[in-house]
């Protein structure tokens, strides 16, 4: 649990809010969302994205960190995502906005 508080505070700027025997609630930058890291077993298909500022630029710095690319940078319809996995073996999914945000329809949810 250490090493992997400490791979995400080092690589991903997330700053330790709590800890328990099986779980660290992690903050994230510049807003009130966290993560947790914990020792239950999920089920693959769950996981977070990540919005950065460049996948072209990221992924090959999050690889010199201790990443391994899943899926290299494709295209999705607001700009480039790839998954990554870190080094317990979590998808970690990065996604830029480099096509804009999509926009809202009013009335639409």
């Amino acid at each position: 649990m250490e090493e992997a508080a400490g791979f995400y505070a080092r690589v991903y700027g997330l700053r330790r809010l709590r800890q328990d025997e099986s779980a660290v609630g992690m903050a994230m930058p510049e807003t009130d969302a966290e993560i947790v890291l914990h020792t239950m077993d999920q089920p693959p298909e769950l996981s977070g994205y990540y919005l950065v500022d460049d996948v072209a630029t990221g992924v090959p710095a999050y690889r010199r960190q201790g990443c391994a690319v899943r899926t290299p940078p494709f295209d999705v319809t607001v700009g480039r995502c790839a998954v990554l996995e870190d080094p317990f073996g979590n998808a970690v999914c990065v996604l830029d906005l480099s096509n804009g945000r999509r926009q809202l329809v009013p009335g639409k949810v």
